[in-house]
């Protein structure tokens, strides 16, 4: 993986920066449960440290170029230091599954340091079970949820008694470059970008594709202004603090439902978070009817010569979720339906268009922009379906369980839903601001129960009461909410 001193932030990396402010983390990450007993921590230790080396960009930080010539860039981190980085918690006592998924939801309210290279990574212990947990956080200015999939690699081992890896050359920080080396730098990057420029211009075609498709791209946004989501519960103000739960299927149930009803896994995905959605309404009493929220659903447009390299290549679509339409075999057509229709217009490779365009933007441009994207009312929620590897992966011997992704929250939406599925699993991860979603839990029941909903017709059933698959979780009491206005009319 070429990770090289002094490589520049991609305009969508930059744009990840320029979205952390207020309530909003640009971090993501992931929670792997394993097989007992935990490693010692020294253990540990150790062995993250000899498998960073072969992920230099994880011992570098950023730096920012004097007078804003060019993006920030990555340097050696001079003072790296792996016990900043690394930390043991131990969870109280003999402790379930919530309280690991709490323990989760506090590590995820803080923010990276930026003076300090943007990663974290825990060892949790202490399960009545048995197990234990590593949870880990990265800034998404260095990893995209595929590219990081693509990292298990390094991380974790195929085999339970793979060797170690033992890399020959002690790893030496390169000196931190000057402010002037810095603004040179960037003043490379500014002729490469009017190199660039001048490219496209003698070859019409290809500007015209780009710019053709920029065009249909910025018409979306222009739309997302004019016609924007609906109003919800969920778009409002976030604070710093977050809550996780997580939802976990077999990926054969997907594959049944698909099969036999139509569509893709990621159509059933979408259908059934719509329908933990409706569900989540209807037990804070309000109507459904003539509602209609958008999922924000990233897509990753890296080419596979690309895969492992750090970064991100993303493109976004916008797709309704049909919580006003009670049956769910027809919830998941009308998913399916919008879902076609966007791969057959290509907005997907429109928005790609806009991002190359970007690439040739000046910082504080780009910075405006990307506010402009996340911060515009295009979509309500987040929702991100990230494959994952299929054999199961071991750390130190351990076999790892359960994997389940960690989202992120921008702009006025206090939920995110990531999925990932892992060896014959489909993982949920549920992100929420608390102080607006303290019911998370019922959004989690709501997708269990719209999942069992689908299989039982799948499978030519009907559906046992609410269809809930998994035990039924306590619902935590509800905290009085009358500081916040919630859009929406109560049931009668």
């Amino acid at each position: 993986m070429a990770q090289h001193q002094l490589d520049a932030l991609s305009a969508t990396d930059a744009s990840f920066l320029a979205q952390e402010r207020g309530g909003t983390h640009m971090h993501i990450g992931g929670v792997v449960l394993l097989e007992g007993p935990a490693p010692d921590f020294p253990t540990f230790r150790e062995y993250v440290r000899e498998r960073l080396r072969l992920v230099p960009r994880y011992r570098q930080r950023l730096v920012f170029p004097p007078l804003g010539l060019g993006r920030p860039r990555w340097v050696d981190d001079a003072t790296f230091n792996i016990d900043y980085h690394l930390r043991h918690s131990g969870l109280p006592g003999a402790a379930d599954e919530a309280a690991l998924w709490r323990q989760i939801g506090r590590v995820f309210s803080h923010r990276l340091d930026r003076t300090k290279p943007l990663w974290e990574a825990w060892l949790i212990d202490g399960l009545a079970d048995g197990r234990w947990a590593v949870g880990a956080k990265t800034h998404h200015a260095i990893v995209d949820g595929r590219s990081g999939m693509d990292l298990l690699s390094v991380l974790f081992d195929a085999r339970p008694d793979a060797e170690p890896v033992r890399v020959a050359d002690a790893w030496m920080p390169r000196p931190r470059p000057t402010g002037v080396e810095l603004a040179a730098a960037g003043l490379r990057d500014a002729a490469s970008e009017g190199a660039r420029v001048t490219s496209a211009l003698v070859r019409p075609r290809r500007l015209l594709r780009a710019a053709r498709g920029a065009a249909e791209g910025l018409s979306e946004t222009a739309w997302s202004v004019l016609a924007p989501a609906p109003p919800t519960p969920l778009n409002v103000p976030i604070g710093p603090h977050r809550a996780y739960t997580v939802v976990q299927a077999p990926l054969e149930d997907f594959r049944t439902v698909k099969n036999a009803l139509g569509g893709t896994v990621n159509d059933v995905v979408l259908a059934v978070v719509a329908g933990g959605l409706a569900r989540w309404l209807h037990a804070r009493g309000l109507r459904t009817e003539g509602l209609e929220p958008r999922a924000g659903v990233p897509v990753s447009v890296r080419a596979d010569p690309a895969r492992g390299v750090l970064g991100n290549r993303l493109a976004q679509v916008v797709v309704p979720l049909p919580i006003a339409v009670h049956d769910p075999v027809e919830r998941l057509a009308v998913v399916r339906a919008a879902m076609d229709g966007i791969k057959a217009s290509g907005r997907a490779v429109d928005a790609e268009s806009i991002a190359a365009m970007d690439d040739m933007a000046p910082p504080t441009i780009l910075a405006q922009a990307s506010r402009l994207d996340f911060g515009s009312r295009l979509y309500n929620l987040l929702v991100t379906n990230i494959p994952g590897p299929q054999v199961p992966l071991y750390l130190l011997g351990r076999r790892v369980e359960e994997l389940y992704p960690v989202p992120f929250l921008v702009g006025d939406r206090a939920l995110a839903v990531a999925v990932v599925s892992y060896a014959g699993n489909v993982g949920f991860g549920l992100l929420a601001d608390p102080d607006v979603l303290d019911d998370l839990d019922v959004v989690a029941q709501g997708i269990e129960a719209s999942l069992a909903e689908l299989l039982a017709r799948a499978r030519g059933q009907q559906p046992d009461g609410l269809g809930l698959r998994a035990r039924p979780r306590r619902r935590p009491a509800r905290r009085d909410r009358g500081k916040r206005a919630r859009p929406g009319k109560a049931v009668e």
